[in-house]
């Protein structure tokens, strides 16, 4: 108990001592060894070296609560939390952090101590509202307590004075879905009109893509009806929801028909679109298909983001097209794009394997020109290039 009371006094004092920083917030170097320390005092030590990093970055306040929740320290949890709220009162002004470590105690499954942070709330001279009602419902939901997600819904609003809104009734919603009462959400649409709360884009695309997840297509088709009934125009914001849910269940040639029936009625794809696509392809293993949509994408004067490049060189290098990964990676990385550690080592294992030591060479020369901090992670990969040169 005594060495986590330390713990948490040397992260605060750390957190503490960069308040008044006005660097920018994040520190890409710092935010990327914090991900992947595991030792505490080296995760202190961190956030020592990186003079933005403030208590209330919700990325860093995140990291730091997630890295105590592995190490089972939930009583420095708890601490951590109070001694932010006691000694920070300019965080209370709104009530952005409190909603956050609402969530933050239900991502570690401390719901309880969530309740008890919101039923304080007034202690603390902070007024409930709907961001902080719906992260305690959002934090029921994340531990599968969905009888408290009723009890909240049907309870809380009345006894803590907060009006319903579209933002709660959305988590609803998800929440009831994922218990398997995706039905209850045309219930709640029902009730948001009844009580003059306007349904969004959010709360019909939360539906479709549940109903979507049970493959409940003839539902998804009242979903559309009741959008048409709400004036709300079905644009390629809602049908790029339907292709990417298509995708997930392997039914990318769907979504393929799908797209083609919006592009003859007129209707424009973006760049979200054909990623949805190039991502169900790929991860079909129909490699052709997501190639040729790629070069259709570029061609058609959309740009790939760095996440549909990675995906295709990673099911490149895993379905042995080590050669068209390769020029997928250097397209990638010309625009400061580098794939995972362990989709280039896969490619340049790949590459040495297939006799094209020197591209795997001058591969791993330039990811330690880049990274020089991982170039110690290259000594097995050398070994195998060697092995290969030797055959």
């Amino acid at each position: 108990m005594a060495s986590s009371i330390f713990k948490l006094r040397s992260l605060f004092q750390t957190l503490q001592h960069f308040s008044t920083t006005t660097t920018p917030l994040c520190n890409p170097n710092s935010l990327t060894l914090l991900k992947t320390e595991k030792n505490p005092e080296r995760i202190l030590q961190v956030c020592r070296q990186s003079a933005s990093l403030t208590p209330d970055s919700h990325i860093v306040f995140s990291i730091a609560i997630s890295k105590l929740a592995a190490l089972k320290e939930f009583s420095t949890i708890r601490a951590f939390i109070h001694e932010i709220l006691k000694n920070r009162p300019e965080l209370l002004r709104n009530n952005k952090f409190i909603a956050h470590a609402i969530v933050c105690y239900g991502r570690c499954g401390l719901l309880k101590d969530a309740f008890d942070l919101f039923d304080q709330m007034s202690e603390l001279g902070v007024a409930h509202n709907v961001k902080t009602l719906n992260a305690l419902l959002f934090s029921c939901m994340l531990v599968n307590r969905f009888d408290e997600v009723k009890r909240v819904y049907l309870t809380f609003p009345l006894k803590y004075g907060v009006k319903m809104n579209a933002d709660i009734y959305n988590t609803l919603i998800k929440a009831f879905g994922e218990s398997g009462r995706w039905d209850l959400g045309f219930r709640l649409i029902d009730e948001m009109v009844r009580r003059r709360v306007k349904p969004n884009a959010t709360t019909f695309g939360t539906l479709i893509a549940g109903l979507y997840k049970e493959e409940r297509f003839e539902e998804v088709g009242k979903v559309l009806e009741l959008m048409k009934e709400h004036g709300f125009p079905i644009g390629i914001g809602m049908c790029n929801t339907r292709i990417q849910c298509l995708c997930k269940l392997k039914r990318t040639d769907e979504a393929k028909e799908l797209l083609n029936g919006l592009l003859l009625s007129g209707m424009k794809a973006n760049s979200i679109t054909y990623r949805n696509l190039v991502h169900g392809y790929c991860k079909e293993g129909k490699m052709d298909k997501a190639k040729d949509l790629f070069e259709e994408m570029v061609k058609n004067g959309f740009k790939p983001d760095s996440d549909c490049y990675f995906t295709l060189v990673s099911i490149m290098c895993k379905g042995g097209e080590f050669e068209e990964a390769l020029k997928v990676c250097k397209q990638s990385m010309e625009k400061g794009w580098v794939p995972s550690f362990s989709t280039m080592k896969m490619l340049v294992v790949g590459l040495a394997k297939g006799l094209m030591v020197q591209e795997a060479r001058e591969l791993v020369g330039q990811m330690k020109e880049r990274f020089p901090e991982n170039a110690h992670m290259w000594g097995e990969v050398k070994e195998i290039m060697s092995k290969s040169e030797d055959a």
